[in-house]
């Protein structure tokens, strides 16, 4: 299992249209076999900076993800949105320790 985190920061007056792209995404991603989870988070006190919580089964799922269209358009809706490059970092699970644990 390989969770990343991605995080985001936005130009203010992008918000709401990265959250919509981003939500359009998040569904999508789900119904990719590869992912368990695929959370968005914003940051209370700041609006502008998110995290992305990718949940994956195996460490070949994100190339898999990246790879869909839906993800491709999203990159290409969200790039010029961006106030700063995104910037990941990757997890390995310590609890829970099954598929199970980390489902809706």
């Amino acid at each position: 299992m390989l969770i990343v985190h991605v995080h985001v920061k936005v130009k203010p007056e992008h918000v709401e249209a990265f959250v919509a792209a981003t939500r359009a995404n998040a569904a999508a991603s789900l119904e990719e076999p590869g992912i368990l989870r695929f959370d968005v988070v914003q940051e209370e006190g700041a609006p502008d900076r998110f995290v992305l919580v990718e949940v994956y089964r195996t460490a070949d799922d994100p190339a898999r993800h990246k790879a869909t269209a839906h993800y491709q358009t999203w990159r290409d809706a969200v790039e010029p949105m961006m106030a700063e490059p995104r910037r990941s970092t990757k997890y390995g699970e310590v609890f829970p320790t099954d598929d199970r644990g980390w489902r809706a």
